[in-house]
């Protein structure tokens, strides 16, 4: 296995893991050594997920924190919220570094993450996370020991709203961000509002002004601004599986076409596609890629632009960013394992 990236999977049969798998068995330069299930624990992936077969052999095993990183070079955690911490720390001080998908490691602030989430497992360890998007933050995740993968819906947020901070055009008013995402990203767990008698044929929206995943965007469009930032965040859930379509409406501090600010902030990135102003993007054609699209206007009489994003919340709002993040940790083609085109339709 020299030159390979030895990797494992902690919960790998969710929908995040699963689609972990999905791609680093297929992934030219990573072997999968372990994976983890406790409810499929002693039972072959290919034996849970039928499109594996005749692709692995991989039995999937029982988590055991202390043991996840014996002959592994990096560890997914793909664990609920809570429960991740104390798994990412035992990998960390065993020498692998740790890619997490779960929340615990992507807020700065232990109070801020009090509130949002109740007690923290392991709150020293709340500085050693790089928050990781590669377009954002490649030196620092190429250096990281431990990266936070961002959350699904700040993912396509902030894609439509750095460039503006970074260039300090952000204007006084407020910034809404308005997302619809696919009912995949609530998870695999049985929920009565996830039936698909509940979904089919409607679209609502929840938690509003409460998501969790609204001080993770406040967090990183304020470090991107280099002043407090916040926004007002409406998330709605769209009865499709996989995909989110974010529309933010920018206050711009003066009168600028976004489309040089969008180029030179994106223009040489692998996966960010700019389709161009009045031009905007469809979920379907990012289904299963790690892909963003971007498509913008400006309401010149309100100097507002609006800028609309679509992601695949499972790819670039989970296991894909994970993955493009481990090519970037270990000096490999960003793109390696991620070569995808969408299925349409």
């Amino acid at each position: 296995m020299a030159g390979t990236i030895r990797v494992a999977v902690a919960g790998g049969t969710g929908y995040g893991g699963v689609e972990l798998l999905r791609l680093l068995l297929r992934h030219p330069h990573a072997a999968v050594v372990r994976a983890t299930s406790e409810q499929y624990a002693g039972k072959r992936l290919d034996h849970v997920y039928a499109s594996f077969r005749g692709r692995t052999d991989l039995l999937l095993e029982p988590l055991r924190a202390e043991r996840l990183a014996d002959g592994v070079d990096v560890a997914f955690t793909a664990l609920p919220h809570g429960a991740a911490a104390t798994t990412v720390v035992a990998v960390l001080d065993a020498g692998a570094r740790v890619v997490d998908l779960s929340a615990d490691f992507r807020l700065r602030d232990v109070e801020t993450f009090r509130r949002w989430y109740g007690e923290h497992p392991a709150p020293d360890r709340l500085g050693d996370a790089v928050y990781g998007i590669p377009e954002f933050a490649r030196e620092r995740i190429r250096g990281a020991r431990l990266v936070a993968n961002p959350g699904c819906y700040p993912t396509g947020a902030l894609f439509a709203l750095v460039p503006f901070a970074r260039a300090g055009l952000l204007g006084s008013g407020p910034i809404v961000v308005d997302a619809k995402s696919g009912a995949s990203g609530a998870g695999r767990a049985a929920k009565t509002d996830l039936l698909f008698c509940e979904v089919e044929e409607s679209i609502h929206p929840y938690a509003v002004g409460r998501h969790r995943h609204t001080p993770e965007i406040d967090q990183e469009l304020s470090l991107a601004a280099g002043e407090r930032r916040a926004v007002i965040f409406v998330p709605h859930l769209l009865p499709i599986r996989r995909g989110i379509l974010t529309t933010a409406y920018v206050p711009l501090a003066s009168d600028v076409d976004p489309e040089p600010l969008l180029r030179s902030a994106y223009d040489h990135e692998r996966f960010v596609q700019l389709l161009g102003a009045e031009t905007f993007p469809d979920v379907r054609d990012v289904r299963g890629t790690n892909d963003v699209h971007i498509g913008w206007t400006v309401l010149a009489h309100e100097r507002t632009a609006v800028v609309v994003t679509a992601i695949d919340n499972l790819g670039r709002g989970a296991a894909a960013q994970a993955v493009q993040s481990m090519n970037v940790m270990f000096g490999v083609d960003e793109s390696a394992g991620l070569d995808d085109i969408a299925a349409v339709p």
